[in-house]
């Protein structure tokens, strides 16, 4: 696991950093090439209390909370709104109360700084052009954050496209994390 800075981090972080390579992964078994997908993130503590019947539909979960007080929840939001870009998608999202995190996992082309410079101002011949270019990377990024402020990313290559080579990390994509952050604001 890959992680920046130096200092410790809490369980509550830790456990985000779970949550969000179980994400990464549960996306990961449905092939590249996929839309944006977005995820409530809620503690499993509350879900627990409010809901009692998940304790026999999902058994495990009480161990989990036993264990760790953070125990998170991921559940898959269908039926997004339409959207033509991430940005409107992120700007139509809202969460009721209950929702203490949200994760959003979204597939990109890189390309290095220099192939920036040539890439045409028209967003269909920037497309082509990156859908060409001999050293795009595409990626899978992956990022959850909670409603008080903790995010963690994971970042996958199509080029190693394994587990074990994800990279995790509480900032890795800043952009993403504000952007997602921004969907907690009134």
């Amino acid at each position: 696991m890959t992680t920046e800075g130096a200092r410790e981090h809490t369980l509550e972080e830790l456990t985000l950093s779970e949550t969000i390579r179980e994400i990464e992964q549960h996306v990961a078994r449905g092939g590249w090439d996929g839309p944006p997908r977005v995820f409530a993130i809620i503690r499993t503590k509350e879900a627990l209390a409010s809901s009692p019947e998940l304790a026999e539909q999902m058994p495990e979960l009480p161990g989990q909370v036993e264990a760790n007080e953070f125990a998170m929840l991921s559940i898959e939001q269908e039926d997004l709104p339409p959207a033509d870009t991430l940005e409107e998608l992120l700007g139509s999202l809202a969460w009721p109360p209950t929702v203490h995190g949200a994760a959003l996992v979204v597939e990109r082309v890189i390309v290095p700084p220099e192939a920036e410079v040539a890439m045409p101002s028209d967003p269909d011949e920037a497309l082509d052009y990156l859908a060409g270019h001999p050293d795009r990377e595409d990626v899978r990024l992956a990022v959850a954050v909670l409603r008080d402020g903790p995010s963690w990313c994971a970042i996958r290559t199509r080029r190693n496209d394994d587990p074990t080579q994800v990279a995790l990390g509480p900032d890795l994509v800043p952009g993403l994390v504000a952007a997602l952050t921004a969907t907690f604001e009134d």
